[in-house]
């Protein structure tokens, strides 16, 4: 990945700056760059890479709202080696630092002003008139995780907005409020993105309830329940792959309040 760093950085005309910056199981490295932005790269499999570019961060610059705050796109460069596809962007550097950049789950209360959370809903308003560049969470999916995480049939997901997919606290900076990492964004059930917020706080009550505030009139219908079962769902297929350890109890505990069953062993 560090070679990976040199690659993007000789090719797009620029030279990283400072220490390194690790993401999710050192899938994506960044660094700031001499001109002033973020140079961040990406790695996956080139099997199941599509081979040609349809979501990311390059569309997001395309069909996204200015109105939603998240770093822009400056340049990109992709190649293949060794089995693998490689994408870099050049994007603006961002001050602040991630809420949470050890796990996106929720520790602690990190004191956010009312105007971080009105961005938030700003943000989030605006992306759901975007055209999506894809269905993510697709009802295949749902039809096989509920009856074996949830112990329900899986719901009929009928309403969808266009959202962010990944809105967690390893995704979002403090204040002033910047939404990162969008690989990921397109078409999601109602209420997916705020259910998904949701249930990353549960260790921090506080904050766990200033978002059911905030979005009730999206987490409170039944679109909305929706939208946070499948939440829970997906967090629950985590656990089972050895993730969230210390949040799993309060996932299951709210995966029977919503559901009325009691989860598979």
């Amino acid at each position: 990945m560090v070679d990976a760093l040199a690659a993007a950085s000789e090719h797009l005309g620029t030279a990283p700056t400072g220490r390194l910056a690790w993401g999710w199981l050192g899938r994506t490295i960044g660094s700031r760059t001499d001109g002033g932005h973020w140079l961040r790269v990406h790695c996956g499999e080139a099997a199941k890479t599509p081979a040609t570019r349809n979501e990311g961060i390059a569309l997001a610059e395309e069909r996204v709202s200015d109105k939603v705050s998240r770093p822009h796109l400056h340049d990109l460069h992709r190649w293949e080696r060794g089995g693998y596809v490689f994408e870099a962007e050049l994007i603006d550097y961002i001050a602040q630092p991630v809420i949470s950049p050890e796990t996106p789950d929720l520790t602690a209360d990190p004191g956010l002003p009312d105007s971080w959370w009105a961005t938030l809903r700003e943000s989030l308003d605006a992306l759901s008139t975007a055209e999506p560049p894809r269905e993510t969470i697709r009802q295949s999916w749902a039809d096989r995780v509920f009856p074996e995480f949830l112990g329900i049939p899986a719901p009929a997901i009928t309403a969808r907005v266009t959202g962010h997919a990944d809105l967690q606290w390893a995704n979002l900076t403090h204040h002033p409020l910047v939404i990162l990492d969008w690989e990921r964004w397109g078409a999601v059930p109602v209420g997916y993105d705020p259910a998904m917020l949701y249930v990353n706080s549960l260790r921090v009550p506080t904050v766990a309830e200033r978002i059911r505030t905030e979005f009730a009139d999206v987490l409170d219908t039944p679109a909305g329940r929706i939208g946070e079962q499948i939440a829970l769902a997906e967090m629950l297929q985590a656990v089972d792959r050895g993730w969230y350890t210390d949040l799993a109890p309060l996932l299951r505990r709210r995966a029977v309040e919503m559901t009325g069953v009691r989860l598979p062993e």
